[in-house]
Order: structure tokens, then C-alpha cells, then sequence
């Protein structure tokens, strides 16, 4: 059997954390949400319009994600503590599923509320110029708010935000969709147009969440990081390293990555060993953000042909 010495980077730079800005910009959404939420819900209430009701209850869950966010956000300290030695990244990861299921049922509910007034015949919809107005109000708003926590999102580096953007920015192209459905009551008299959009607003929003659910999946499946072939190209670029082998890796590039390799140095003591080893955690740190790298050294003979992936043999 060979012998294998473990070597743990416990000291490769961390994400930074940024919950606190990430706490103000949800806490900021989150006002929002309720205002625009209420300000539709009026609207709704006195036009008599489903697409109206339907989004203002878009925004009543772009609320509730806020809130969820919120909570999230409190609990995914990146630092790592007793019971989770490798951090809690990944509580932002469930809360952007949260939010997922908030998008989902809100579509849901407004193909429900459309089936149901085709079945019952559509009533007319009471629509004044001052509502329209309103609308124009919150579609102000609501874009206001998506590009501020998609910039504030790729700033921080937030999941969490990214994903809340993408809700906002849904309730961007909802409310104009009601917007149109509106004008053309309040112009045309066309009854027919409140239902006719509140169907493809429903197929947006299933869009939404499907994208949302493909980036965090991946995080939380623990889904490879980076291509092999890609740490080994780097890790072979430094003097002294001979071969890299069973490579494995996880988490979220950029923000924080947990990889693992074997590797043999052309090196005879420990202390010329550990002293490669630093420097290829460092320039796999530089080329790929932060990173935590366990690296088990391997004795000179123990080279291998090409590259293999962790649990397979080459």
C-alpha cells in the first residue's frame, strides 16, 4: 500500500462577508415589494382586473422572497465553525430555492384564476387613466429595484441576490404585460386582453424559476466546479510537481471552492514537499478565486499516465 501524507490549505484567503450589504439590499427590496404589492392590489381591487390581482400577488411573493432572503442570509456565515467545518454557503443556495418555489407558485395560481374566468365568462374590466398611471408608477419601481440588486448581486458576489434580481426583473415584464392589457381596455375596450395575458405571464414566470433552479442545483449537488483537465494544466505548470491525479471539486467559482487531488513532487524531505504544495494552492487561488485545496502527496513511483477523476482509475 502507499503511503499518503495529507496536506490541508487551512490557510487559502476566504470569501469575504458581505451579509451585512447584503441585508441592507434585501431589507430595501423587501419595502419595496410590500408597497408595490399593496399599490397593485388596490388597483386590482378597483378595476376588477385578474392580470392586475395576478401581479400584485407576484409582488406580494416577490416580498416573501425578500423576507426569505433575509432570514437566509442571517444563518450562510461563510466562516466555518465546529458543526460545519467547510461553512454555510449553502444556506444561500436553499434560500434561492425558496425563492424558486415562490416563482412557481405564483404561476401556478395565475393560470388557475385565468382558467376560471374563461369558465365563467369574461366580466368587464373598470379601468381610469389614474390607474394606469399607478401601474406606470410600480413599473418604475420594479425596474429600479431589479437593476439595483442584480448590480449590488454581482458586487457582493451574492447568489442570493442574483436570484431575488431575477425575480424583480420577472416583475418587470409581468407588470408591462399588464400594463398593455390595461391601455387596451381603457382605449379599445377589448375585455378579452386581461386573461389572453395572464397566461403567457404565468409561462414567464415558469421560465424564471427553471433558471433559477438550474444555477443552484449544481451548488448544492455538489456538481463539479472546474474541469479537471483545467486544475491539472495549472498545478502541472509549477516546478517540481511531477504528476496530478484523482482530482475532485466543488462549490462555486468565484466565490468559494473545495478542491481535492494526489500529487507527486520531485522532492526527498517534507519540508521541500509542503513548500510546492503552498505554491500550487496559491496559483490555483490566483487562477480561480477562492479556494480551500487538500492535496495528498504521493511517492516519485507512484506516477500515473494522463489524468484520473476522483473514484475512477486510469
Amino acid at each position: 500500500m502507499q503511503g499518503k501524507v495529507a496536506h490541508n490549505h487551512a490557510g487559502a484567503p476566504t470569501s469575504l462577508d458581505h451579509r451585512q450589504e447584503v441585508r441592507s439590499v434585501l431589507t430595501a427590496a423587501l419595502a419595496v415589494n410590500v408597497s408595490m404589492s399593496l399599490l397593485k392590489l388596490i388597483v386590482g381591487v378597483i378595476s376588477g382586473s385578474l392580470a392586475v390581482i395576478a401581479d400584485a400577488m407576484h409582488s406580494a411573493t416577490d416580498a416573501l422572497s425578500s423576507l426569505t432572503g433575509l432570514i437566509t442570509n442571517t444563518l450562510s456565515d461563510p466562516r466555518p465553525d465546529r458543526d460545519h467545518p467547510y461553512g454555510h454557503h449553502k444556506y444561500e443556495a436553499i434560500g434561492a430555492l425558496g425563492i424558486a418555489g415562490f416563482i412557481l407558485f405564483t404561476a401556478l395560481e395565475i393560470l388557475l384564476r385565468s382558467g376560471e374566468r374563461m369558465v365563467e365568462g369574461l366580466p368587464a374590466i373598470r379601468v381610469s387613466a389614474s390607474e394606469l398611471l399607478l401601474l406606470f408608477l410600480a413599473l418604475g419601481f420594479n425596474l429600479l429595484l431589479a437593476g439595483y440588486e442584480h448590480q449590488q448581486g454581482r458586487r457582493l458576489n451574492s447568489t442570493l441576490l442574483k436570484a431575488d434580481a431575477q425575480h424583480a426583473a420577472s416583475d418587470v415584464w409581468t407588470t408591462v404585460l399588464v400594463l398593455v392589457g390595461m391601455a387596451g381596455t381603457f382605449w379599445f375596450q377589448i375585455s378579452w386582453l386581461d386573461v389572453a395575458l395572464a397566461i403567457p405571464m404565468a409561462l414567464l414566470l415558469i421560465r424564471v424559476c427553471w433558471q433559477v433552479l438550474r444555477k443552484t442545483l449544481p451548488w448544492l449537488v455538489d456538481h463539479i466546479a472546474i474541469a479537471p483537465e483545467a486544475i491539472h494544466a495549472q498545478v502541472m505548470d509549477v516546478p517540481g510537481v511531477l504528476n496530478c491525479h484523482d482530482i475532485a471539486s466543488r462549490g462555486v467559482l468565484g466565490q468559494q471552492v473545495f478542491i481535492d487531488m494526489h500529487m507527486v513532487v520531485e522532492a526527498d524531505d517534507l519540508t521541500t514537499a509542503h513548500r510546492i504544495t503552498e505554491h500550487v494552492e496559491q496559483k490555483l487561488d490566483h487562477s480561480f478565486g477562492p479556494v480551500r485545496c487538500t492535496i495528498h502527496l504521493e511517492p516519485k513511483d507512484y506516477v500515473e499516465e494522463g489524468i484520473t477523476y476522483s473514484g475512477t482509475h486510469g
